[in-house]
């Protein structure tokens, strides 16, 4: 009997830009990147705290250090080749201070050049032997002379160098590195099932295709798109809107999480995608890599709520019931003396539907798990001689490992059936062999309700003579 092969749960796959010029090891553009550690990450992407340029690095800050949860995927998709995405090579001057000279953090090494002294005399210098050059986050490219060079003790020197343009990164860009999700299992060796383009989702476009990715990666694997509602000063601005943005920006799909508004920690500020993402995957981990409970009333690592030009949201617990109960959006709140903490358990198809596998996240999560280790398990008893034994096996082998769930409570019940009914003799003589598979993952529990009575017969009982 074989052993299904359970589904990865919790993991991401995150599009946008990362100033990969400054990487060690560069990774391709438009190619899924596996990261299992921050220094990974670093390594293959690079890093800065401009997480408006470079939206990325918010991911790789929140979900590799905030969290500590690994791995994750993330696609690039600002090119340092690409001349559309850089500023053309332009001459500047620059001063050296303590044998230093500071120049933007987008200076590209490649085609870089930099020479010393008077326009009639200039000497070109040589990386490496009159200088080393080298980024760092907070000043920028730094280039320092290296002692023993010809222009160790230059006062000025003039750089020629194209500079990258993150602004320049459209969301047509963003749609192609969504697209590359279907090369995570070649190129990554792992399937996701999150999506997410922190900076970008909140744009329609952008929102659909994720909903339209996440409903089948490679055709076969269900996953959830998580998106940021607009928090600009042309979105949603006050909780009252919410409603009314889901509608006119078609946010109902049940594969769509969205979230609103963005929260903050010390000095950075997050999309709430990004941290919800991070609280799934920590969740799931803590249930044995299962997608089996809601990120719901589980504490973020926030200090607050905020808009994009970062000013201040406080929710009270009527707004929050308002929006994450009757509107279908995951939110964030400071209650009961438990921190704040995250709170939604809909999908964005909720109102309009109200399909019990459909609108609750973590049964529907629960759904696209179940459905992708089944694929994976079976995937190489495809072309084999059609045998009853087979199909059998996978009979017996599915319904052991969906009993095992129920009994570790991940499941209420489950069950895998092969009837004649649904596979008639068209269908096998074409090779098409049919199970049905029943599912009751446990709701979230949403309300505790006590009824209150005064009960006359202890006030009898205590009066008595």
């Amino acid at each position: 009997m074989s052993i299904p092969v359970v589904a990865g749960s919790g993991v991401p796959y995150f599009v946008g830009t990362a100033p990969v010029h400054t990487a060690a090891k560069p990774a391709k553009p438009n190619t899924p990147v596996l990261c299992a550690s921050w220094d990974e990450a670093v390594e293959k992407l690079g890093f800065s705290y401009d997480w408006k340029k470079y939206t990325l690095c918010e991911a790789m800050y929140r979900h590799l250090k905030l969290y500590g949860c690994q791995p994750a995927i993330f696609c690039n998709v600002l090119d340092p080749a690409d001349s559309d995405m850089k500023k053309a090579a332009a001459s500047e001057s620059h001063h050296v201070v303590n044998y230093q000279a500071v120049l933007p953090f987008e200076t590209l090494r490649e085609g870089l050049k930099v020479t010393s002294g008077e326009s009639e005399g200039a000497k070109e210098l040589v990386e490496d032997e009159d200088y080393t050059l080298f980024y760092d986050e907070e000043k920028g490219c730094v280039l320092e002379f290296l002692e023993g060079g010809t222009a160790y003790d230059a006062t000025s020197l003039t750089v020629e160098s194209a500079q990258l343009n993150p602004a320049a990164v459209t969301n047509a860009d963003i749609i192609m590195g969504l697209n590359q999700v279907d090369a995570c299992m070649t190129a990554a060796g792992q399937v996701p099932d999150l999506l997410l383009a922190p900076g970008f989702s909140h744009d329609p476009v952008v929102a659909a295709v994720m909903a339209t990715k996440a409903a089948g990666i490679n055709g076969l694997f269900g996953a959830k798109a998580l998106i940021d509602a607009d928090c600009s000063a042309g979105g949603v601005t006050e909780y009252s809107q919410l409603a009314a943005y889901k509608n006119t920006n078609n946010l109902v799909d049940v594969n769509q999480i969205v979230c609103w508004p963005q929260v903050k920690l010390g000095g950075y500020q997050f999309h709430l995608s990004t941290q919800l993402a991070g609280l799934m995957a920590q969740v799931d981990t803590e249930n044995g890599g299962c997608p089996c409970e809601s990120p719901s009333n589980k504490g973020l690592k926030i200090d607050g709520c905020c808009l994009e030009d970062g000013s201040e949201v406080n929710l009270t617990w009527e707004q929050v019931n308002l929006i994450a109960g009757s509107w279908g959006v995951v939110t964030a709140i400071n209650f009961m003396g438990m921190g704040w903490t995250a709170k939604g358990n809909y999908t964005a198809c909720y109102p309009a539907n109200t399909d019990i596998k459909d609108q609750f996240i973590p049964v529907s999560r629960m759904f696209d798990w179940v459905g992708g280790a089944l694929i994976r398990s079976y995937w190489a008893r495809l072309d084999r001689p059609m045998r009853r034994r087979v199909i059998d096996n996978i009979l017996d082998s599915a319904n052991l490992w969906l009993n095992g769930l129920v009994s570790s409570v991940k499941l209420l019940g489950g069950r895998v059936e092969y009837s004649a009914a649904e596979n008639p003799l068209t269908d096998l003589i074409e090779g098409v062999v049919k199970f049905h598979i029943c599912l009751a993952p446990p709701t979230p529990m949403q309300e505790i309700l006590f009824t209150l009575e005064f009960d006359t017969d202890y006030l009898s009982a205590a009066l008595a003579g």
